[in-house]
């Protein structure tokens, strides 16, 4: 590696991540640079799904520049890989390591499958870069709560479509829910952000639907998403930063709290409701997400 990779906002942590963009590695340099403007937390170039089989050669061919000028600019940067350890190897071969903030791994059914990245990624001499698992089975489902404790792991994402078509049913909610739950529960257990939706991402003319899915989405305990098109970014970083009200409350409740610490207490009360260690830290974590934005990042 030629020095440190970035990390995703250096200030904030994983889960302030709101909205992740897919941006197809075989983009046009021009498409690439109107993404990096277009607001989204951070990027992720892609060499999976995004990419047709045809096209993957050319498009590693000028991954380097395109991560490079992102980055330059100074995108948050992830980029996809395949699953396909064959095809998983040409990429990374191809890839700036040390420009990346981490890793996106497709299909992941068991921890082998991230320590098999981890370990190619220590042979190339990147072994401080995250990765983030994208659980899209019912197989992967089952073992998230194992993907998600692999230290490398900085998120997990859940896949809606392809758990759907892996039960072999439309993404409804009523399909999703549980599956989506089970990951939320996995990456927060060990700490993890946790980037999807119980809903598909198909469809970005339907604002109204994809806005609705953001709200059952932050309830679950998703901390952000992905996303296949501008129009949806707003949506998410509207959807997953507190509200007015919220910032509001956050910060009575911090500075209630540094009250009751300065006077030995171990809990106070805002609104007539109990503050311990728990709700601080729900406070805390929403400051740091309305900071971002409010900056605009």
């Amino acid at each position: 590696m030629n020095g440190p990779h970035p990390r995703p906002g250096a200030h904030l942590p994983w889960s302030a991540l709101r909205s992740l963009l897919f941006v197809p590695a075989s983009a046009p340099p021009e498409w690439l640079d109107r993404a990096a403007g277009r607001g989204a937390d951070a990027l992720v170039v892609d060499l999976e799904d995004g990419v047709a089989v045809e096209r993957k050669a050319a498009a590693r061919q000028t991954l380097g520049a395109a991560v490079t000028a992102l980055a330059d600019r100074g995108a948050t940067v992830l980029l996809r890989v395949n699953a396909d350890p064959v095809l998983r190897a040409l990429d990374l071969a191809a890839s700036p390591l040390h420009r990346l903030a981490a890793l996106m791994l497709p299909k992941v059914e068991s921890p082998a499958h991230v320590q098999a990245l981890a370990q190619a990624l220590d042979d190339a001499g990147a072994r401080e870069l995250p990765i983030a698992p994208l659980v899209e089975s019912p197989a992967g489902v089952l073992a998230a709560a194992a993907i998600a404790a692999h230290p490398r792991v900085c998120a997990l994402g859940f896949g809606a479509e392809d758990h759907a078509a892996a039960l072999g049913v439309a993404p409804t909610t009523l399909a999703l829910a549980w599956p989506a739950a089970q990951v939320v529960h996995a990456a927060h257990a060990h700490g993890r952000a946790c980037w999807g939706l119980p809903a598909s991402i198909a469809d970005f003319r339907d604002l109204a639907g994809f806005e609705a899915a953001v709200r059952d989405a932050r309830a679950m305990g998703f901390t952000g998403s992905v996303c296949i098109h501008p129009r949806q970014l707003p949506v998410l970083n509207a959807g997953f930063a507190p509200s007015d009200d919220e910032l509001d409350w956050a910060r009575r409740v911090v500075e209630a709290d540094r009250l009751a610490r300065a006077a030995g207490l171990g809990a106070t009360q805002v609104d007539g409701r109990m503050v311990d260690r728990p709700v601080v830290e729900r406070a805390r974590r929403w400051l740091a997400v309305g900071h971002r934005s409010a900056d605009g990042r």
